[in-house]
């Protein structure tokens, strides 16, 4: 049985930033933007998100406990033009090691202190049957929309 092709989940934003914070923060300062409220572990307080900032680096949450949830792996690092995560989790939300969709995040200078940020999630036909109601969820106000108003909320904020 061939899987029906399911739209990837695209979206861009500016941020008044220069690529290299934007993807700094994005990337290495995850943690400070990434929705609490979609932590992966229920047992503990999220403490980091981290990226292991090189191909292959993991991707993962840490809770205050110190136990880990995986989420993926870096599949490709260029500072600060672009990174490519291998997005592991399944449909309810576990990793699945096998299971590998793509999110692909471009960071595109727009003058002297602006970066056009694009996001897209791709593969997501691999969800098997539960793809479509996984993509709307992905593409949802309470899903990436979320965390990238996260972030230019965190991007504007004056750093200290």
């Amino acid at each position: 049985m061939t899987a029906v092709p399911v739209p990837p989940v695209a979206k861009s934003i500016l941020v008044q930033a220069v690529p290299a914070r934007a993807f700094e923060i994005f990337t290495l300062g995850m943690h400070r933007w990434w929705p609490a409220e979609h932590s992966l572990n229920a047992a503990s307080p999220r403490q980091a998100i981290v990226v292991e900032p090189r191909p292959g680096g993991r991707w993962f949450e840490r809770a205050l406990d110190g136990s880990e949830c995986n989420w993926g792996h870096v599949i490709a690092w260029e500072p600060p033009h672009r990174v490519v995560f291998g997005w592991q989790l399944d449909a309810t939300w576990k990793f699945d090691r096998q299971l590998v969709k793509e999110v692909e995040i471009r960071f595109e200078a727009k003058g002297a202190e602006a970066t056009l940020v694009h996001l897209e999630h791709r593969n997501l036909e691999r969800f098997g049957e539960r793809a479509i109601e996984t993509r709307k969820a992905l593409d949802s106000d309470n899903g990436w929309q979320l965390g990238l108003n996260r972030f230019t909320a965190l991007i504007a904020t004056p750093a200290t």
